[in-house]
């Protein structure tokens, strides 16, 4: 009986160590595994910080790049737009200065078409009021004197005859023969121009004078002329030659004067006019 209640019981203690040393084997493993898995989590945590630290540095990096991007990018805008302010005001100032150089230049040659305008519009005036002067003035009333002191020793006969004691015949006469002795001087009846001195077939010794109003004056039969010249301007009175008997076609009368006056190249009578 004793024999058999040892056995059990050594049975039973080579089980409880059995038991004990797997425990103690499990407990091993356990630990070998938890030190295992804290290793491996402690591992994985800083795998974990290093990349989270990786990926905090790429988005700081990547913002701090979008930032640089960013500002480049603002700052060539605000070139681009500082820049395109500039050549806007530039081409407006440029624009607005033509412009106003444009209008300058034609208000001024506005200015100078109108002071034109204006300076031919007055000399116009001026032109025409000087003709309306011209045609509004009184013409000069002429009085002529008699050449030479003397009687009227044949008239003027342009529509009737008068006898020639030379040519022995009746004829007309377009002057009026003034007696005066031989040298006597001949002055001008009326201010003018002398207008030819020449040797008349006929009346000899000529000196014809222009006047005013269409009118001039012949004096003929001189024995000098050699007082004045062509083209000289005289005075009325002024000494003009004196007389001769030159006068082919009055030879036969009397020393005296043949004197015409002619207006608008037409003979007249100059006891009219005389005064």
């Amino acid at each position: 009986m004793r024999r058999n209640s040892r056995k059990p019981n050594r049975q039973t203690k080579s089980l409880s160590d059995k038991i004990i040393i797997y425990s103690c084997i499990a407990v091993a493993i356990l630990a070998a595994i938890l030190i295992g898995l804290l290793l491996y989590s402690k591992s994985l945590s800083d795998d974990v910080k290093e990349g989270t630290m990786t990926l905090e540095q790429m988005a700081n990096i990547n913002k701090n790049n979008e930032k640089e991007d960013t500002q480049s990018a603002s700052t060539e805008i605000g070139k681009s737009v500082e820049d395109a302010k500039q050549e806007t005001n530039t081409t407006n100032n440029t624009t607005s200065n033509n412009t106003v150089a444009n209008t300058t230049t034609k208000n001024t040659n506005t200015s100078v078409n109108t002071t034109k305008t204006n300076t031919n519009s007055t000399k116009s005036n001026t032109a025409a009021n000087t003709a309306t002067a011209k045609k509004e003035e009184p013409k000069k009333e002429l009085s002529f004197a008699k050449p030479v002191d003397g009687e009227i020793m044949k008239e003027f006969a342009k529509d009737n005859l008068v006898y020639s004691n030379t040519l022995e015949e009746w004829v007309t006469h377009l002057g009026i023969d003034i007696k005066a002795e031989k040298t006597t001087v001949v002055k001008s009846a009326e201010a003018g121009k002398v207008k030819s001195i020449k040797n008349d077939p006929r009346y000899g010794l000529t000196v014809v004078i222009e006047h005013d109003n269409g009118y001039q004056t012949v004096y003929s039969n001189l024995l000098t002329a050699e007082f004045v010249v062509e083209g000289e301007k005289v005075d009325k009175g002024q000494t003009i030659g004196t007389v001769g008997n030159t006068a082919a076609f009055e030879s036969g009368d009397e020393p005296h004067l043949h004197f015409e006056l002619l207006k608008d190249s037409i003979q007249v009578d100059p006891s009219i006019y005389l005064k």
